[in-house]
């Protein structure tokens, strides 16, 4: 597995995980079903965003713990700014500037791309359908997780699980 950074005009830099895929779909394991060792794959899913270290004016470390913690738990729900905020005592306005600092990345789209990686593997490991695994991941319908996918990732769901990726020079 080797990392790279993708930075396209007015979006912030965006670190992709990049692997050799299944040769073959066919012969994978049973369905992944909601309950099935999902804490575990969250968790692994959250903890590849770390923060930046002493960002100046951005949260404390043990505002950045709990923030993490929480996103980690709660990334696949409907949240709001406010609640994220709440975590850390801090008032929405403050939140986000210091968040941003820390992390590089609003928190809009922090937890975009939680949701995104948790998608994507769901999508290379499992035989659920797109629809569930975009209820799962926390995408307000499947047409959201598509435009999302094609938006971020330059692929759509039955592209990354087929593992027929578009090439960006191609657009």
């Amino acid at each position: 597995m080797r990392l790279i950074t993708i930075v396209l005009p007015g979006e912030p830099k965006t670190r992709v995980e990049v692997g050799p895929r299944r040769a073959e779909a066919k012969h994978q394991e049973a369905p992944l079903r909601r309950d099935d060792d999902l804490p575990a794959l969250l968790s692994e899913i959250a903890s590849d965003k770390a923060p930046l270290p002493n960002a100046k004016g951005g949260l404390s470390a043990r505002h950045t713990n709990q923030i993490q913690q929480f996103l980690k738990e709660n990334f696949s729900s409907k949240l709001s700014l406010a609640e994220m905020a709440a975590v850390c005592d801090l008032s929405s306005y403050h939140f986000v500037r210091a968040f941003s600092k820390t992390f590089g990345v609003s928190p809009y789209q922090y937890v975009l791309l939680l949701r995104l990686d948790l998608a994507e593997k769901l999508l290379t490991d499992s035989r659920m359908s797109i629809t569930d695994i975009a209820d799962l991941a926390g995408f307000s319908s499947q047409s959201h997780f598509t435009t999302m996918m094609r938006k971020y990732r330059h692929s759509t769901p039955q592209q990354v699980r087929t593992g027929q990726r578009r090439s960006r020079s191609k657009k």
